[in-house]
Order: C-alpha cells, then structure tokens, then sequence
C-alpha cells in the first residue's frame, strides 16, 4: 500500500507503483510515472513526462520535469528520466529537454545533493555524485561513478568521463578524460584518481596502465593525437586504455589540460 499524504495534489491520471510515499504538498502531473518504493518528502514537484524509478528518494523543493530554461525551446514533447534508487536532496532542479523527442536524463544510484541544477537534455550515468550547488549546463555528459565537488560549473555540451573526479569550485569548458582528478579555474588535470579507481575495483594492473597513460597524455609535451597513438602501441591493450583513447578521440571540444 502506497502512503500518499492528503495535503499532496496528484493528478489522477499519474501512475503511481506500490509502497510509494508522497508527502505533504507535493504536486505531481499528468504524465509523472513513479516506481515502487519511491519516497517523494513533501513539497517535492514532478512534472511533465517525466518518470521516477523504483526506490528514488526526493527531498523538500526537489523540482523535476519542469519546461527548460532553454530559449530555444518551442514546444514539443520532451521528457525527463531518473534512474532506480538516485536521491536528488532539496532544491535540486532536473529540467525537461529542449528539441522534440529529447530527454535528460540521471542515471541509477545517483546522490545528487541540494541545490544542484540538471539542465536540458543532459545525460548522467549510475553512481555519479554531485556534491552541494554543482550546475551542469545543456547537454553535458557525465559518466558512471563521477564525481563532482561542491559549487562546480560546467558548460553546455561538456563531457567528463568515468570515475573523473572534479574538485570543488571547478570550471569546466572542455572534456574531462575517464578515470582524472581535474581541479582549479581555469581546469586542469592533476594526474589519474588513484583512490577513486582503487574504490571501483579496477585492478592494480590497469591502474598501472592508466598511470603510463596520463604520463603519455600529459607529461609528454606531445599533441594529443600522437600521445594516443602512443597510448595504443606502446601500452598493453585492456579496457579501461580502450575506453580512455576512444573517449579523446570523440572529443570535439578538446580535452582539459
């Protein structure tokens, strides 16, 4: 039996799965779906068609669905996903694509703490964190298991990469490399994140082989492109190098240095 608190307004035409609470003044829509056991705190707003997995948890002023902030935007059907078991904290802002058919969307076990914004179009993968007053501008990209420190901004159409860590008050406007600590203003790389890595169970060997990468990439006073090429030839293939060199090569922004 869900637990849905006479103060909230939900429309009847949302679905709503089992043993889901809804708090004291929430406002849900139309086309809001909630997943089971999903916990809503109170004056929590879903909006738009948008849809809240299973075992979420939002707290106070979470607003999530809402139109984009975007100029652009002219109407049109966009959504929003949140992923199984992701805790947005209070204040968090999650808004709706801008473009027909676009999505944003935050992946499973993500804690994205208060006052963060998702802004259109975004895509988060699972485990990614983003601590207190991170902004993320439109269709930025973030990886599984990043993490963002406190008061970070990034600008639209920026990717970081998996397991990066970003350091707190951080300005990013190029891509973050897999698997890097990058910190300051202007960003810069300060060498692989050791302990993050360490935490995710990669093995010491690839680790090795993410050292010897950064030294490639970064300490080598080589143009990126031959520092991959490098990369490929001259260390063992697995696939974490893999997905480092396929991610650098797909950057049209350029990466952090």
């Amino acid at each position: 039996m869900s637990s849905l608190h006479p103060a909230a307004v939900i429309d009847p035409r949302a679905e709503i799965g089992s043993d889901v609470e809804i708090g004291p003044y929430c406002v849900i829509g139309p086309d809001v779906k909630i997943g089971d056991g999903a916990r809503l705190i109170s004056h929590v707003v879903v909006d738009g068609c948008t849809t809240i997995g299973a075992g979420c948890t939002l707290f106070p002023f979470a607003c999530v669905g809402t139109q984009t902030q975007d100029l652009k935007f002219r109407g049109g059907h966009t959504s929003v996903e949140i992923g199984e078991r992701t805790t947005l904290r209070e204040y968090v802002t999650v808004n709706a694509g801008t473009n027909e058919g676009e999505v944003t969307v935050v992946g499973a076990d993500c804690h994205i703490l208060a006052y963060c914004h998702v802004a259109h179009a975004c895509c988060l993968g699972s485990g990614v964190i983003m601590s207190n007053s991170t902004h993320l501008a439109g269709d930025v990209q973030i990886g599984d298991r990043a993490v963002l420190g406190g008061l970070t901004g990034v600008h639209q159409f920026c990717r970081i990469g998996t397991m990066c860590m970003i350091g707190a008050c951080t300005k990013i406007t190029k891509d973050c490399p897999p698997y890097m600590i990058v910190d300051g203003n202007p960003a810069a790389v300060h060498g692989p994140n050791s302990v993050g890595l360490q935490r995710n169970n990669v093995s010491p060997a690839a680790r090795q082989l993410i050292k010897s990468a950064y030294r490639l990439l970064y300490r080598e006073d080589i143009a990126v492109s031959q520092a991959v090429e490098r990369i490929r030839t001259e260390l063992e293939s697995c696939p974490e190098l893999e997905h480092l060199t396929a991610f650098v090569t797909a950057s049209e922004r350029g990466i952090v240095h």
